[in-house]
């Protein structure tokens, strides 16, 4: 909005006046003090690339997330960058229905990402390749942090509402997968060395959240134990049966945070076993926390996820407070309705440290929470040292049973 006009002053009868004195400089306003620079300001978009990096603005190399330090910091001449989140911003959360409906007016919600993609580094040059659902990598020759912006800004994608940044460092995340490489007894030797058998790196995964209020209608039995004496003389003993009778009756349940994974090719029950996650600590994304790090896209939309994943985890949820409802020793479940009041998701970004191993041209998936630490994973197994052992307490059971019975 422009400045207002002064005021037109009412002319005078002529008089004799002094000679008019040049106009005053107009009153600058006072200047701000200076500040910090932020890991926002460093954020370069590449139209063409539809890319994102993040050079450092002291030295021009590249910037990555440091989840030690929680800021954007370069690894060549050590300078920080703060990333500033407003405290008072909130992560939305939406109706599943309504996505739904909005799901389906779209072109390709999933599709578009299912293609190779090859993108020129700002950097140096060399050609990067995304695959699939990736949206974060590191150049290969270079190791410049890129993004795409072409998928998270994607009017035909769900955008990512919030995230948990990595808290875990490189190092942390190599002494826990060391530790428990480690009390892997039977574990083969080459397995442990993984260090130069496999690929370790973070990356964030597509977590959606689930909120639900549900409201359920059951019928069903519920079983009593009583014990009833039979027989008689030597056979007289006590026997223990069921007494049974209907019931039926309506249970509610609020489910908050469900979280489940929306990415593919991962071993989905190592991944859940590093739950919990304090999803309540949810920060609302900026894609400054992703810059040095991996980071995938969705593969399956909200309503396949929870269809897939969530219903039947709040399914069981609700079979427990039926059971629960209905007491005694026994409880059988013959029919149930249930309807939701309320039914929300958020897409947030979860982030772990991978390990993959191909050992003996399988792979092997270990996982570690990036915010705790905790490792979940499989290892194989060394056939030699099970063979081993097992025959070293075939010796140790022989040479026992021979003191104790051979000089019988």
């Amino acid at each position: 909005m422009p400045p207002p006009l002064p005021h037109r002053a009412v002319p005078e009868a002529p008089t004799a006046s002094p000679p008019p004195q040049p106009p005053s400089p107009p009153r600058q306003a006072p200047s701000e003090p200076p500040r910090a620079p932020r890991a926002s300001d460093r954020a370069m978009l590449h139209v063409t690339e539809q890319t994102r990096t993040y050079p450092c603005g002291s030295c021009g190399a590249a910037l990555a997330f440091n989840p030690d330090q929680q800021n954007l910091a370069c690894g060549s001449c050590g300078t920080t960058y703060p990333i500033v989140v407003d405290p008072k911003a909130s992560v939305s959360k939406h109706d599943l229905h309504a996505t739904a409906d909005k799901l389906r007016t779209l072109a390709a919600p999933v599709g578009q990402t299912g293609n190779e993609r090859e993108v020129t580094c700002q950097s140096c040059g060399g050609r990067t390749i995304f695959n699939g659902t990736l949206t974060a990598t590191l150049c290969p020759y270079c190791a410049t942090p890129i993004q795409r912006t072409d998928i998270q800004n994607s009017p035909e994608r769900l955008a990512v509402d919030g995230i948990l940044p990595l808290r875990v460092s490189e190092d942390r995340a190599r002494a826990s997968i060391t530790e428990w490489i480690n009390s892997r007894w039977f574990a083969p030797n080459e397995f442990k060395k993984y260090r130069t058998l496999g690929s370790f790196t973070s990356v964030y995964m597509s977590y959606f959240t689930y909120d639900a209020d549900a409201i359920t209608q059951y019928r069903g039995r519920r079983g009593d134990n009583y014990t009833v004496v039979v027989g008689s003389g030597e056979n007289r003993h006590t026997e223990t049966r069921i007494r049974w009778r209907s019931v039926s009756g309506t249970v509610h349940n609020r489910i908050r945070d469900l979280p489940e994974n929306a990415n593919t090719g991962f071993d989905a029950g190592r991944v859940r076993e590093l739950e919990p996650w304090p999803i309540a600590e949810v920060t609302p994304y900026k894609p400054e926390f992703v810059a040095g790090h991996l980071s995938r896209t969705y593969d399956n939309d909200p309503v396949q996820v929870f269809n897939s994943a969530a219903q039947p985890r709040i399914d069981s949820i609700i079979d427990s407070t039926i059971r629960s409802d209905i007491g005694g020793d026994h409880q059988q479940i013959s029919g149930k309705q249930t309807s939701f009041s309320l039914l929300q998701f958020m897409y947030v970004l979860l982030p772990l440290w991978l390990l993959t191993v191909n050992f003996e041209s399988k792979p092997f998936q270990v996982f570690v929470n990036g915010l705790t630490g905790e490792v979940q994973g499989e290892r194989p197994w060394s056939k030699i040292k099970i063979i081993a052992t097992s025959v070293a307490v075939l010796i140790v059971v022989a040479i026992i049973a021979y003191f104790v019975w051979g000089r019988r």
